[in-house]
This record gives C-alpha cells, sequence and structure tokens, in this order.
C-alpha cells in the first residue's frame, strides 16, 4: 500500500470518528442503545458549573434532543389547556377512565433547532396544529415521542395526531401522515428508520398493529397486526415502545415490545418471525437492548418483568427461547444498558441494577436516586443516570458499585440526554443546556 493511500486512509478514518461524535441522529444515540463514543466528557456540573451555554425552550415536551452537524433538533408542544366543559366531553368520548387525566383544546407541535455552538433559536417550525380537545396522562406530554434525523430530514411522530417529515435545511413540511388511535394516555412510541423506510408503532386501546412508511413519502409499504391479547379491557391493550432493528444470525429483525408481548419482525416485509407471551402487561414503554444474540427488554404495568431472549427461535418461543428473567427493581419506563457482559437497569424509584448478562445473576443493586423516566446513557467509561428531580447521577461501570459524582440542575428530567463532540447535552421540562468542561 502507498503512503500517500495509507495517509488518505487515515484521514477518512478520523474524519469519519470525528463526524460520528458529532451526529446524535434518534432516541439513545446512534445505535439506539444508549452508548458513545465520546471522550472527555464532564463529570461535574450545577447551573454555575461547567455550562457552556443554557436556553429556554417554549412549550412542553420529554422527547430527547437531536444533534446533526451544527444543528440541535427537538420537539415541543404548546397547548392550550381545555374548558371543564370539554375536558368532560373529551373522557366522555373515550369510554375509560384516563388516569390524571390533561386536556388541551388546542395544540400547536412544532420542530425547534437551536444552534449548537451558542444555543441561539435558528429555527421554530410548526408541523401540526390540533383543535379538537385531546388528553393525555398528567405524567405524560403531547411530544413525548423523540424525533429521528438522516440526510437533511427529520421525522417526528406524534402518534394520533400525526407523522411529519421536515427538511431540516428548507425547513418545508416534505409529507404529513394521519395514523390515528386512542392512546388514552398520549403518545409515547419514538420511530425507527431501517434502509428507506420509517418504522412507526401504532399500540393502542382498540388497534394495535406496526407499520413501514415510506421515508420519501410516507406512504405504506407494510403493516402488520400485533399478536392478539387475551384481555377485553381496552386500557391493558396499549403500549410505548420503541422499536430496536438489530442484526442477527440469519437477518435483519425489528424487536418490538408490546402489551403481553415482546415480537421481532423481519424489516423488509413486517411477517412476523417470533413472539413471547409475558402475560398481563400492559403500557410498555423500554426499547430493547441487543447484545450476546439476546435481546433484554423490560415489561412494565401489571407485573414488571426483565427479559433476555435469544433471538433465532420462530414462532411462538415463549417456553424455548427465554434465557432468563428478573422481576428485581425491573424499570417500567427507562430503558436497560448493555456494557460487555453486564446489563444495567434503572427502576422508576431510582433503583440501579447490574447483571451478568448471560446468566442473569444480580452483581448489585442500589438505590442512587429519586423516581427515574428517562434511559440511562454510557459515555467516556461513565454511567449518567437522569432523576426526574434534576439529579443526575455518573457511576462507573462494573461488577462493584462505584459512585462517581451527584449532579443538580434546575427544572425536571424527562428526556434521556444526548452527546457531541466531549459535550452533554440535556433536557429538562424547561430549558436545554450544553453542559462540557
Amino acid at each position: 500500500m502507498s503512503r500517500l493511500l495509507l495517509t488518505t486512509l487515515i484521514i477518512a478514518s478520523i474524519t469519519s470518528s470525528l463526524f460520528a461524535q458529532d451526529e446524535w441522529p434518534q432516541f439513545r444515540g446512534p445505535g439506539g442503545e444508549g452508548h458513545s463514543d465520546a471522550v472527555g466528557l464532564p463529570l461535574q456540573w450545577s447551573e454555575t458549573e461547567n455550562v457552556a451555554w443554557k436556553v429556554p425552550v417554549e412549550g412542553r415536551a420529554w422527547s430527547s434532543p437531536l444533534v446533526s452537524g451544527d444543528q440541535v433538533w427537538m420537539t415541543t408542544a404548546i397547548d392550550t389547556p381545555a374548558t371543564p366543559e370539554e375536558t368532560k366531553a373529551a373522557l366522555d368520548a373515550v369510554g375509560m377512565a384516563v388516569p390524571s387525566p390533561e386536556v388541551a383544546s388546542h395544540l400547536t407541535l412544532k420542530a425547534i433547532c437551536v444552534d449548537l455552538a451558542t444555543g441561539e433559536l435558528l429555527h421554530s417550525v410548526t408541523l401540526f396544529e390540533y383543535d379538537k380537545p385531546l388528553h393525555i396522562c398528567s405524567t405524560n406530554s403531547y411530544a413525548s415521542p423523540s424525533p429521528i434525523i438522516e440526510n437533511g430530514r427529520l421525522y417526528c411522530d406524534f402518534g394520533t395526531i400525526g407523522v411529519a417529515c421536515l427538511d431540516t435545511k428548507t425547513c418545508e413540511i416534505v409529507w404529513t401522515r394521519s395514523l390515528p388511535i386512542e392512546h388514552q394516555c398520549g403518545s409515547g412510541s419514538s420511530p425507527a428508520l431501517y434502509e428507506d423506510m420509517l418504522i412507526v408503532v401504532r399500540d393502542g386501546c382498540h388497534v394495535q398493529y406496526v407499520a413501514a412508511l415510506d421515508k420519501a413519502t410516507g406512504e405504506t409499504v407494510w403493516k402488520t397486526d400485533r399478536p392478539a391479547m387475551g384481555t377485553t379491557n381496552p386500557a391493558y391493550k396499549k403500549a410505548f415502545s420503541t422499536p430496536l432493528v438489530i442484526d442477527a444470525e440469519g437477518g435483519p429483525q425489528v424487536v418490538i415490545p408490546g402489551a403481553q408481548w415482546i415480537a421481532s419482525y423481519n424489516p423488509d416485509t413486517g411477517e412476523e418471525l417470533w413472539r413471547v407471551d409475558t402475560g398481563p402487561t400492559f403500557s410498555t414503554t423500554t426499547r430493547p437492548v441487543f447484545g450476546h444474540d439476546m435481546v433484554y427488554v423490560s415489561m412494565a404495568f401489571g407485573g414488571t418483568q426483565l427479559y433476555a431472549i435469544e433471538v433465532d427461535g420462530r414462532g411462538d418461543v415463549t417456553e424455548s427461547h427465554i434465557a432468563w428473567t428478573s422481576g428485581r427493581q425491573a424499570p417500567m419506563m427507562p430503558s436497560a444498558l448493555l456494557i460487555g457482559d453486564e446489563l444495567y437497569t434503572i427502576s422508576d424509584g431510582g433503583a440501579a441494577t447490574c447483571y451478568d448478562a448471560v446468566t442473569g445473576e444480580t452483581y448489585w443493586s442500589e438505590r442512587i436516586g429519586s423516581r427515574t423516566w428517562a434511559s440511562p446513557l454510557y459515555a467516556d467509561d461513565k454511567i449518567y443516570i437522569s432523576c426526574e428531580d434534576g439529579t443526575v447521577f455518573v457511576v462507573r461501570p462494573g461488577v462493584e458499585f462505584e459512585e462517581l459524582a451527584e449532579n443538580e440542575l434546575d427544572g425536571r428530567l424527562y428526556a434521556s440526554p444526548a452527546v457531541v463532540g466531549n459535550a452533554l447535552l440535556i433536557r429538562t421540562d424547561t430549558h436545554l443546556y450544553r453542559i462540557e468542561e
């Protein structure tokens, strides 16, 4: 190999690495599993320490920030509260009880872009205006699903309100789709990309299916109904999980937990490959993680359980392909984190647990924080755990528990963090922070 060619390859490799660090394209990062290759991230911060910038974000949303080049994109919802009469009419129309309901009579759903270097607002684009009273649970927001960005296109899924594709250069809306369902508690499933398709989840109270949309046009490529469930109660049929596309032996799969079932599909055709019956569970929100030829999924209400499932099965593999399970502090909201041979979870109550990913043996379990909604992040040989009260704990990965730092910000933390270069992007319920030494 010539010296010139070798030099060219080295430069290309370095450029590719640097570019990858400047991209956080979806919920939980480039691979969708909460990992970053970044180094030099801050260990400690506060409102007055290691904050490169802090900017207010209008509206309310639990969606995570995304990074592409020198831009940071987010979704948000600006709502007008409904009158008591509108609230009653909206809830009566559902025909079921909604836990701690909030109802908006008018919604403006936006995509917002700020400058990565300064936090300056660059774009604020209205994607949908919604004028009918719409209810959610008070713990949710009208813009909880995280968008996904690729090649100058931002894909935003607001559940029953609609899906939109935005050109991030011109800020023009390329297409929209309406795929309405009854969420009961509002939307929560983020979309996933696979080749030329956008995969969306519609696990509603009355209708449950997954679909792939042509990412250029929004037209349906395939649509697959979810497995039948052994309940007639609509409230127990809903779920809010995010798909994970995996490169398994035998071909790609997209794994999508739902209510009562964890199922895997051929992402090219939508054909169901395998399923696991998880019993009377519902309102599942977690995204799977993949490794050791297994997916790890935590199921939610009605019997919280963590599953390790071998992915080489076909059909109903409930009796044959569950490697191990654990009900110990299994999370309802935060997704798991797989680092080498260890699997880490953080429960909704703030208890962190480390398992042997292959056997399910528990190495340690420590209560380190308060209520937790965001999913943990692994970067720079550190685990970052964001708690609702604005506290972020930093823990060293390993079979022995070691807490490295405890940091506090104003506001509430529901969104999972992003990483760019040697900085963290943390979104509270009111602001976006760039945390950097």
